[in-house]
């Protein structure tokens, strides 16, 4: 890790974008930027556009790059590669992490052979899902390759069936679509710092299931911390996010999601659902209030992750 001086050190802070994460983005990219600049870093915040933003990054030549992107390009491993083609240090994980992250079906067998825990799946084409169940009932469709909830839909005996649902989002979901066994129970977070495991958190949908409006609008949802879980099972989020974060080779921060299936008992099921490696920094987001619990504030967070940064990731 490279200590670096706040006051002779430019951050550019990338945001935005042009993924369905765009506005989270934007909310991050400020948040991260207004606590960099509380750190006394001199700070340039850039709207990403496809069209500009390689040679916006060639004339600017910052000493690093804060990638605050989320969603497709900024969080698949695009953004990583670009910045390591204009040799610019960058925050988070490098292309390959980011790209199997970023992919369900991939990162899920990585985990498995890791030892961890995960809901089983298939992957179909979308008209096939469309026309009949792929799985048994209840389960969950979603895009192999987004963040944020977004695109995903819990099925049940209740539902009038999955067509109208994925066909109308034709153009998020792609060409195929994961079908995925539906956990029932608690939602639990673990973010990853460098090498350590943070707390866990126990998030509590005031709007449903913990989706995008949850995640992201205030009092969407209620935080728990630390999770009010049997210490056995908080032990095990923690090394399965830590297990997952080295899996995968990821660098910086990153944050675990699971289910816990509680309902027949303490003991239940833990299940990592994915890791995120460019987690929100919204004022709802998770990653900030794990750190804080761990004692860090959001200066000293955002700090440790620009010290952290580099090529080569």
């Amino acid at each position: 890790m490279t200590k670096r001086n706040p006051g002779d050190t430019n951050v550019a802070v990338l945001m935005g974008g042009w993924s369905a994460e765009r506005e989270v983005s934007l909310s991050t990219g400020n948040s991260c930027a207004d606590a960099l600049r509380r750190a006394g870093f001199n700070v340039t915040p850039i709207d990403a556009k496809r069209e500009t933003i390689f040679s916006v990054l060639q004339d600017l030549r910052p000493d690093v790059a804060f990638n605050a992107l989320h969603g497709k390009w900024g969080e698949d491993g695009c953004a990583s590669a670009l910045l390591e083609t204009l040799q610019i240090p960058y925050t988070h994980s490098g292309v390959l992490a980011s790209s199997l992250a970023m992919n369900k079906e991939k990162s899920k067998h990585l985990f498995h052979e890791a030892g961890i825990p995960v809901a089983e799946s298939v992957l179909v084409e979308i008209e096939a899902a469309a026309a009949q169940h792929p799985m048994a009932l209840p389960y969950v469709l979603k895009p192999v390759s987004e963040g944020s909830s977004v695109g995903v839909h819990i099925v049940t005996e209740q539902s009038n069936g999955p067509a109208a649902m994925i066909l109308a989002e034709r153009e998020l979901f792609g060409a195929h679509v994961m079908a995925e066994r539906y956990i029932p129970g608690r939602e639990l977070s673990c973010a990853v710092m460098g090498d350590v495991a943070l707390g866990v958190v126990d998030i509590i949908s005031k709007v449903g299931f913990y989706d995008y409006r949850a995640k992201y609008s205030p009092g969407g949802s209620q935080h728990i911390l630390p999770a009010d879980i049997p210490k056995d099972v908080y032990r095990k989020c923690q090394q399965y996010s830590l297990q997952a974060h080295r899996a995968l080779g990821c660098r910086g921060v990153s944050r675990a999601d699971f289910r816990y299936d509680d309902t027949h008992g303490p003991a239940g099921e833990l299940i990592l659902l994915e890791i995120n490696t460019q987690p929100g920094m919204t004022g709802t987001s998770l990653v900030p209030e794990l750190a804080a619990h761990s004692g860090h504030s959001y200066e000293e967070l955002v700090t440790w992750m620009v010290n952290d940064a580099s090529i080569n990731r």
